[in-house]
C-alpha cells in the first residue's frame, strides 16, 4: 500500500515499530526500563517500587518485553529484568526513518510553493495552452 507516496511495509516492521512506541508511552514502563538499565531486576523487587498490583507490573514487563525491550530470564524463582541495549537504538531508527520520510515531504512542499511563487506553478497563464482553456471554460458568452 502506498500512502502519499511512502510505501507501507509489509515485512511486519510497522508492528513491531508499533509496539515500542506503545511500550515507550507509559511512564512506569519507562521507569521500569531506565531501573533495568542498571542491571537485572527481579519482577518482585520491582512490583515493591510502584503503587501497584504484583500482576500490574508484571503486565507492564510483558509489554516491554513484547517490544523487545527488556529480557527476561529465569533464576529459581525469580524472572529477572533487564533492558536490552539495542533497544533505544531501534526506537532512535524508527524516528530517524519517519524524520527522513517528513523532511523529504516538506521539502516537496517547499518547492512546489517555490514554483507557484515563480509562476511556475499550473493556473498562472505560462503554458501555451493556457490562454485557449481559459477561453474555452468562459463559453461561448464570455
Amino acid at each position: 500500500m502506498v500512502v502519499d507516496g511512502v510505501a507501507a511495509r509489509s515485512d511486519g516492521t510497522d508492528e513491531a515499530v508499533d509496539r515500542l512506541f506503545h511500550a515507550l508511552a507509559d511512564a512506569t514502563r519507562r521507569d521500569i526500563l531506565h531501573r533495568c538499565v542498571r542491571g537485572e531486576l527481579s519482577v518482585s523487587r520491582l512490583a515493591a517500587a510502584y503503587p501497584m498490583s504484583f500482576a500490574a507490573v508484571q503486565k507492564h514487563v510483558t509489554v516491554l518485553e513484547r517490544a523487545g525491550l527488556v529480557t527476561k530470564r529465569r533464576r529459581g524463582r525469580e524472572q529477572l529484568v533487564r533492558t536490552d541495549p539495542d533497544a533505544v537504538g531501534r526506537a532512535r531508527q524508527a524516528l530517524d526513518e519517519l524524520e527522513s520520510a517528513w523532511r523529504a515531504r516538506v521539502d516537496r512542499m517547499s518547492g512546489l510553493l517555490t514554483d507557484d511563487a515563480a509562476g511556475a506553478g499550473p493556473g498562472h497563464g505560462t503554458g501555451p495552452d493556457d490562454d485557449a482553456r481559459t477561453n474555452t471554460e468562459k463559453g461561448p458568452d464570455g
